[in-house]
């Protein structure tokens, strides 16, 4: 089986004991790219590393975090240099991510949110590259932006698709757009199984967003790239269908997305 991982911070400091470790366990059981998300200065050159580690391995995004943006006064600042990597290519960046619209933490700076999204969404289309959107509890406004974009083939993913049916149909109104499911589709309360249901194959890719959201039997621990074949399985026990049919649904939209990505 051939996974790919569309979402890990293998930057992470927890991985700098033992991150070739982390990478080679997880080809061990399948996963055999991973795409690392920028999210604010203080990573941007730590995701350039790893990738120049692991050529042919791990892939780069390039981005602003939404929650990069609140309370930092440098946000504008912080957009060029983003755009300046883009511009500059120390290497080749696959999508502009991980931005987005995140109003759990505090709604004080949407408009500041949106600002930002809307730059990096404009960059993405400047550099025909697709989006990798953090939505947490804030899809009404993040599609009132996305309107904005109709029919001027933007693409990309919503990471870590916590969203229900209703959210789906309107994620597919929008264009080329797939979702991205986590852990948390093997947790016991999670609504996302019931979702899956109506959601299908073609328009899913995995990702483990590790080491955040690890799947069950890990909760409570650091979640690493070599646990997605869980997270294939519980969608594969949903769908009913093989594990296999799994990997290899989503491994191809996944490739299509990111069309550089090579095996």
């Amino acid at each position: 089986m051939y996974f790919i991982d569309t979402h890990t911070h293998l930057f992470d400091e927890r991985f700098d004991d033992d991150r070739a470790d982390v990478i080679f366990r997880a080809v061990d059981n399948g996963v055999k790219n991973f795409i690392l998300p920028a999210t604010d200065t203080d990573t941007h050159e730590k995701v350039i590393c790893v990738v120049r580690e692991f050529p042919g391995i791990c892939y780069a995004m390039m981005g602003l975090h939404p929650t990069s943006v609140n309370d930092n006064s440098r946000y504008r600042s912080d957009l060029q240099i983003v755009e300046k990597y883009l511009d500059d290519k120390p290497i080749d960046f696959i999508a502009v991510g991980e931005i987005g619209l995140d109003l759990y933490w505090s709604k004080d700076y949407l408009a500041q949110q949106e600002e930002a999204l809307r730059f990096q969404l404009d960059l993405a289309l400047k550099h025909a590259l697709p989006v990798s959107l953090h939505v947490r509890e804030a899809f009404a406004e993040i599609f009132r932006v996305l309107d904005d974009y109709a029919g001027k083939k933007l693409k990309g993913v919503f990471h870590s698709f916590s969203g229900t049916i209703d959210d789906y149909r309107r994620i597919k109104s929008l264009g080329d757009f797939k979702v991205g499911i986590s852990g948390p589709v093997t947790y016991k309360k999670s609504p996302l199984p019931e979702v899956l249901e109506y959601i299908p194959l073609e328009d899913i890719i995995l990702e483990t967003d590790a080491p955040y959201l690890p799947p069950v039997p890990y909760r409570g621990k650091r979640n690493e790239s070599a646990y997605l074949p869980l997270i294939a399985r519980k969608i594969a026990e949903i769908k009913e269908v093989t594990v296999d049919i799994v990997a290899e649904a989503t491994t191809a939209n996944a490739k299509k997305l990111f069309s550089t990505i090579s095996e």
